[in-house]
């Protein structure tokens, strides 16, 4: 594919590549704060430093070695080079009432109340996906946002990623797949903790019972880092289902949301599940190891299967999505995708974007998935050309709300044992009320429910 030839051919592509933020903001700079310093919030915070005038002024997270460190890396990326203020809580953030965008990147169980009181204060949010642990929570989100009026992205960026875009309008629009009939979604990364650590003393520099929020306080445990240190907010939180969805939480949602925006898909009508921890016994984690749902729509499935062990079913895609059509396959992931005709026809192929060259600082940033880091920039050059047109982003609130409420129905399935039938207009469990009951999980006090207001 010619990259050229293919952004002169999509006017959505167009208008974004050719949308300048730094000239869009060059009179006032928007005033950015950031709630939750760890890999993926620094990660998503210098892309959008690279694609915006930014001024980043204040910083939040309950870790004060990670808040400090945060902050210089901070004042070595933005343009003034000042240190943004720090703060252990979110709320004393926010009561300053003078940001203009508002990164929510806390562990999942820590999404729903940040990102409602920032819209509150006034705040534009990118919030990272999942946008919730339970449905109430996306629920109540979604009517915030709505109410204030606010712009809020989520972090499915697989919308912004350069060659899924491509093979949007090479392969699917112009209909080379023919009839879908079928799509899978999967995940074969060994991504489940394995570890069984001890409960160890928390450290002074780490606020646990902040962390721990609205959440089960969990004893205190994680698998030593390279130093010897235990720090269960980095990582170890995402092996357990009080503080997250799992694996169906992590990396479904960013599949199963990627082909709902390529196919043009709404709610499913159904979602049903199995799975359990059927190889990795011996472990802490009480997430599934093992799990296959389906999420039925109007004309075909879309089937997802996750295992943290053995070996992928194409080791060239080991998490992604496969789209069957009658007149050919396209296979999809952050890496690439590939397009194979039934019959005569050409077959197409794809990769990442690569921009080591135009941000050179991507090659030494620690952590980075270079891979992606494109996907992001154009991410969060929508999300601020959304805010200047103030119109919905491409993966607007409401949208991380049906990929996220789709997942967690797929885990009340499986926890339920039973197929649940879904009724967007109500947000409700079609017949069966201990589904229902259980939309909404319990708060640990003092933390109060969002409840969905206008």
């Amino acid at each position: 594919m010619n990259r050229r030839d293919f952004l002169a051919a999509s006017s959505a592509s167009l208008a974004l590549s050719q949308f300048d933020a730094f000239a869009a903001f060059a009179d006032k700079p928007p005033r950015v704060g950031l709630i939750g310093t760890g890999w993926y919030g620094k990660c998503d915070l210098f892309r959008l430093i690279q694609v915006a005038p930014i001024e980043v002024v204040s910083l939040c997270d309950v870790d004060s070695k990670m808040l400090a460190d945060a902050a210089e890396q901070v004042s070595q990326r933005q343009v003034s080079k000042k240190k943004p203020r720090t703060y252990g809580d979110y709320r004393e953030m926010l009561k300053e009432k003078d940001l203009d965008i508002v990164l929510v990147h806390t562990p999942d169980h820590w999404h729903a109340l940040p990102m409602i009181a920032a819209v509150e204060a006034g705040a534009d949010v990118y919030v990272q996906k999942p946008i919730s642990v339970d449905i109430v929570e996306g629920q109540a989100m979604v009517a915030a946002a709505r109410k204030h009026k606010r712009v809020v992205q989520v972090g499915t960026q697989r919308r912004s990623t350069p060659h899924l875009i491509e093979a949007l309008e090479k392969v699917v629009k112009p209909g080379l797949l023919g009839k879908i009939g079928h799509v899978e979604v999967y995940c074969y990364y060994h991504m489940r903790n394995p570890a069984n650590p001890p409960v160890t003393k928390v450290p002074d520099y780490l606020d646990y019972e902040m962390w721990t929020g609205p959440a089960p306080l969990r004893p205190y445990d994680a698998p030593p880092d390279e130093q010897g240190v235990s720090l269960p907010h980095r990582r170890w939180w995402r092996a357990f289902n009080e503080y997250s969805n799992g694996i169906v939480g992590d990396m479904c949602i960013h599949m199963l949301d990627m082909v709902r925006w390529m196919l043009d898909l709404g709610w499913p009508k159904s979602v049903s599940s199995a799975g359990g921890i059927f190889v990795q016994k011996e472990a802490k984690s009480n997430i599934s190891d093992s799990q296959s749902a389906t999420f039925t729509f109007d004309n075909f499935d879309v089937v997802w299967q996750h295992r943290t062990w053995g070996h992928p079913v194409d080791a060239k895609y080991p998490w992604g999505a496969t789209i069957y059509g009658d007149k050919g396959t396209l296979k999809l992931s952050v890496n690439s995708y590939d397009f194979t005709p039934i019959g005569k026809g050409e077959s197409l192929h794809g990769e990442f974007l690569s921009e080591l060259e135009k941000y050179p600082e991507d090659k030494t940033e620690k952590d980075l998935e270079k891979h992606v880091a494109s996907a992001i920039r154009w991410h969060m050059k929508d999300f601020l050309k959304a805010i200047t047109d103030r119109s919905k982003p491409v993966a607007d609130i409401e949208q991380g709300h049906i990929s996220t409420a789709s997942c967690i129905l797929a885990n009340l399935s499986m926890q339920l044992g039973r197929s649940l039938i879904w009724d967007p207009i109500k947000q409700l469990v079609v017949g069966d009320p201990e589904a229902n009951k259980l939309l909404r999980r319990p708060y640990r006090a003092p933390w109060v429910h969002p409840e969905a207001t206008s």
